[in-house]
């Protein structure tokens, strides 16, 4: 019913940028949080940035004044800028939407994208 597809992952050097994006489609109506979240090797999946529909944010400690995450409602797109990548910024990345309201069915649901390969060498 929704699909997120992330892109924009890929090998930088330290103290590069990326930038990241993640298309919803699908039957919504809207979607009250969009994020992204990171998962490194043999550690747990982490909180990077989350932007509701009015565009307040919250980040993780780690990446703030170097992440940038907005969105686009219109497009059902939320993007991360990453600057001042650091190797321990390596993860995969992956994008998530919550509380969101589809057509075909009452409720609110959460959905993932396939994640994207964002690797930072020294």
């Amino acid at each position: 019913q929704v699909q997120l597809v992330e892109s924009g992952g890929g090998l930088v050097q330290a103290g590069g940028s990326l930038r990241l994006s993640c298309v919803a489609s699908g039957s919504i109506f809207s979607i009250s949080v969009m994020g992204w979240y990171r998962q490194a090797p043999g550690k747990q999946r982490e909180l990077v940035a989350t932007i509701r529909s009015g565009r307040s944010t919250n980040y993780a400690d780690s990446v703030k004044g170097r992440f940038t995450i907005s969105r686009d409602n219109d497009k059902n797109t939320v993007y991360l800028q990453m600057n001042s990548l650091k190797p321990e910024d390596t993860a995969v990345y992956y994008c998530n939407a919550d509380g969101v309201k589809i057509i075909t069915a009452f409720g609110e649901y959460r959905y993932w994208g396939q994640g994207t390969q964002v690797t930072v060498s020294s």
